[in-house]
């Protein structure tokens, strides 16, 4: 593939509740739909074994099968790491740190990530990149937030020379409505797929179960993923 293509997109999968729900939108609406994972030395990084089963499993509902095209996945060693240890690639206690932010913020992680994105999908001809940042349900993580995102489509497409759209569907939608999409994307079958497959607990634990899936229950992570399943199921 080398003209890029208005109808296709490259998902950014990192094998959690929000990407995979993106892969989901993304199968939806267009033609062809790559994944992209990243692995960087995360200390949950179980949810890269998650990645496989979540793109089976969507693969396997309706037309999307079709649809589904190449997975790519870039190791970035130990490079987000080195700048500076945070409760997402050290074992270190979750906590607030005195700038207000988490330390599970590893900072510059989803500019890395797009710009490695947008290099992928400029070699594959792939002019939508779609990604899970979401500033309604998120600790406060800058590079989260949609002037982030709009600054960094701005700024990839004049580098690249070519027009690229970073497609953030979970933008304002909170878990709720994350669980809820998925139900109107792929009915219960997508959101047992999700519940069963998809990893959100920032300590990378799959040894306890729960309605919403498996988690500590106790992190940021699985907290926000509760509450949300909680919210949607009595709503």
């Amino acid at each position: 593939m080398t003209n890029t293509s208005p109808d296709a997109a490259l998902v950014l999968l990192s094998g959690g509740q929000d990407s995979a729900t993106c892969l989901a939108w993304a199968l939806d609406r267009y033609a062809h739909v790559e994944t992209l994972g990243f692995a960087y030395g995360q200390r949950h990084a179980v949810e890269l074994t998650c990645r496989q089963p979540l793109r089976d499993g969507m693969a396997a509902l309706g037309d999307w099968g079709s649809k589904l095209g190449p997975d790519h996945m870039i190791d970035l060693g130990q490079s987000l790491a080195a700048i500076g240890a945070t409760a997402m690639t050290a074992e270190v206690e979750i906590r607030f740190n005195e700038d207000g932010l988490p330390n599970t913020f590893v900072p510059g992680r989803n500019i890395v990530f797009l710009t490695y994105a947008a290099a992928l999908a400029y070699r594959r001809g792939l002019r939508r990149i779609v990604a899970g940042m979401c500033e309604t349900d998120y600790s406060g993580y800058p590079d989260c937030r949609d002037d982030t995102i709009k600054a960094l489509q701005v700024a990839l497409s004049l580098g690249l020379d070519r027009r690229l759209v970073l497609e953030t569907p979970l933008m304002w939608r909170d878990k709720a409505a994350t669980w809820a999409l998925a139900q109107r994307l792929g009915g219960n079958a997508l959101v047992d797929l999700i519940m069963e497959h998809s990893h959100s607990c920032y300590l990378g634990d799959r040894t306890r179960r729960h309605a919403w899936g498996y988690g500590c229950g106790t992190c940021p992570a699985c907290d926000l993923r509760a509450k949300g399943w909680g919210r949607w199921k009595t709503g």
